[in-house]
């Protein structure tokens, strides 16, 4: 079940979803819209020969800062990670979808690729895979509103949320655009070409 804004400020006010710093006026008919963060991470293309999903590579991205109020030169076709400026916390009985901003799609940036999907249980800032589709380069203000949390409540509470010891959770109480941490889904010496994948 989709949660409407009432349903969302009596989750927040509760203290059951938390969104810090939290600002009333981002609550929209049903979800809550979150703002980018000042921190990305660029990829260093120069440092690998290519991506490998099972190895850990960890020079293949770059923390960066824009200067002051500077924006953040997203250029068109390039790939980066950011954050949301929020930290989230979700109970065990509800989970959160990220959305982008229509406003912004329509400018040619997409706010995620894969990774819209927020577990119950989780806790910390939400990771963004920004793109710029357009054909020109994009300014990124720290700050911009960047993309929208919708929350649904689960039939029943989860049995083991996110950051259970049964999952893993290699990104439960994660801060700032956190690198990907695939290599820890690969099991080598199972007599499996390429290892296999788990939560």
């Amino acid at each position: 079940m989709l949660l409407s804004d009432r349903d969302i400020r009596s989750e927040i006010e509760s203290g059951r979803v938390k969104i810090d710093p939290y600002d009333p006026g981002l609550v929209q008919p049903s979800s809550v819209d979150v703002r980018l963060d000042r921190y990305f991470r660029v990829f260093e293309n120069h440092k690998y020969p290519h991506i490998d999903p099972a190895v850990e590579q960890p020079a293949l991205t770059r923390l960066v800062e824009p200067d002051g109020d500077e924006p953040f030169i997203l250029h068109p076709g390039e790939f980066v990670l950011a954050s949301t400026y929020e930290v989230v916390a979700l109970p065990d009985d509800i989970a959160s979808r990220l959305e982008g901003k229509s406003s912004l799609g329509r400018l040619g940036l997409l706010t995620h690729s894969t990774a819209g999907f927020i577990d119950p249980g989780f806790c910390g800032h939400v990771t963004l895979e920004l793109s710029n589709v357009a054909t020109l380069p994009m300014k990124l203000y720290p700050g911009m509103r960047i993309g929208q949390l919708c929350m649904f409540r689960l039939t029943s509470p989860a049995e083991f949320p996110y950051g259970s010891a049964q999952y893993g959770s290699r990104y439960q109480n994660q801060r700032g655009p956190t690198p990907s941490r695939s290599f820890k889904n690969f099991r080598w010496g199972m007599g499996e070409q390429g290892g296999s994948a788990h939560g």
